[in-house]
């Protein structure tokens, strides 16, 4: 198998939120890696595009651009090749004239929203948390890349130029002869061939890794463990990582240590957030009260905001002041308030964790901690 996934960066994501247009539709379904189930994701496409219409129909969206965000979906319900490569869910925002479909890792519900903005709250789920990472799995006698899903089985994936191990990466037979290496024999020459090898193998990952966000975690023992983490030139390296050495490990087994690792990252992360919330609020530069929350997300005030990725509460934020004007129904005149806060937060160079409602400081639908006293 090789990776289909393509979560956004930040600069993709900030593009996304700022657009506007009155045939906005976000479509959130479930799909599966492997082809052979690709079926049942495009008859689902097929059927959030069709409620999409009917509710673009419903608030009176021009014709012309009713139809063109309806060919785009359905064109990419037709296209065989983009069905051949998916991962666990799918995300499509589709406007006249524009489509953008990001395949991610963990997996959503079947949604579709219309709006004059996109609906992301579920997307900054995968960003903020995407319960996937890679694994390197770093040995002198070999070397693979594993993804980890956050629901489906693991899979090595195929890189190009990486080298099968590290008397192949340094052209000899053994990294373990003696033969000078200028003035370096023993046991520090093969510190440097295991050095060489170890930096081939990160040229040779920046190929697939590249402009994504995942955590690598590497499985690796002593020195190779300590020669990687000095040269490696991912910026997502996980600080922890798996011990001993890989070689005797399946991919299974490796994804069960690294899904561990990945419990205490977030863990972690979510813990220095809500002492962070706890001291800030005791000093007036934090709320959980929403009116509040989107003044301040409006003014450009929420330095973190913490988010709640399962309510919905449809409704309106005013544009200059920030007040809240919650709806009765959730149709194409309204969108998601929790979603805009967000939304505007980012716009402003917040950060936003999109997390399940226990997770939540105080148990509401949003807490944020202030840049400063507010």
């Amino acid at each position: 198998m090789t990776l289909h996934t393509d979560i956004p960066t930040r600069d993709q994501l900030e593009r996304l939120i700022a657009a506007r247009d009155q045939a906005s539709v976000s479509v959130y379904l479930p799909t599966s890696s492997l082809t052979q189930q690709a079926q049942a994701g495009r008859i689902e496409l097929k059927n959030l595009a069709a409620e999409a219409a009917r509710q673009l129909e419903e608030a009176g969206t021009d014709r012309g651009a009713a139809a063109d965000v309806r060919e785009a979906l359905d064109d990419l319900v037709e296209d065989d090749d983009f069905w051949a490569e998916q991962a666990r869910s799918l995300a499509v925002f589709a406007s006249p004239g524009s489509i953008k479909m990001y395949r991610l890792p963990n997996r959503l519900t079947s949604s579709v929203e219309v709006s004059d903005r996109f609906f992301v709250k579920p997307l900054l789920r995968a960003v903020t948390f995407p319960q996937a990472a890679f694994v390197l799995a770093l040995a002198a006698g070999s070397v693979r890349l594993v993804e980890v899903t956050r629901d489906g089985p693991p899979f090595t994936i195929d890189v190009p130029g990486l080298p099968t191990d590290a008397a192949s990466a340094v052209g000899k037979a053994s990294i373990t002869d003696r033969s000078p290496i200028r003035r370096l024999q023993g046991s520090e020459g093969h510190k440097v061939r295991l050095r060489q090898y170890a930096r081939k193998v990160d040229q040779a990952l920046r190929g697939v890794l590249t402009g994504l966000e995942l955590p690598l975690i590497l499985a690796a023992a002593e020195p190779l463990n300590a020669i990687y983490r000095s040269l490696n030139s991912y910026p997502h390296l996980a600080g922890a990582g798996i011990t001993g050495s890989p070689e005797g490990s399946t991919d299974a087994e490796l994804a069960a240590a690294a899904r561990t690792v990945l419990d205490e990252i977030y863990a972690q992360e979510l813990a220095q957030v809500r002492d962070h919330f706890e001291l800030r609020f005791k000093h007036g530069r934090a709320a959980t009260d929403l009116a509040t929350v989107a003044r301040a997300a409006t003014y450009g005030i929420v330095d973190t905001l913490v988010a709640d990725i399962d309510v919905k509460m449809p409704g309106y934020l005013h544009e200059e002041s920030g007040a809240v004007t919650l709806a009765e129904e959730d149709d194409a005149s309204n969108y998601g308030v929790v979603d805009e806060i967000a939304r505007r937060v980012l716009l402003a160079g917040g950060r936003v964790l999109a997390v399940r409602a226990d997770d939540v400081p105080e148990g509401g639908p949003v807490a944020a901690v202030f840049r400063y006293a507010f």
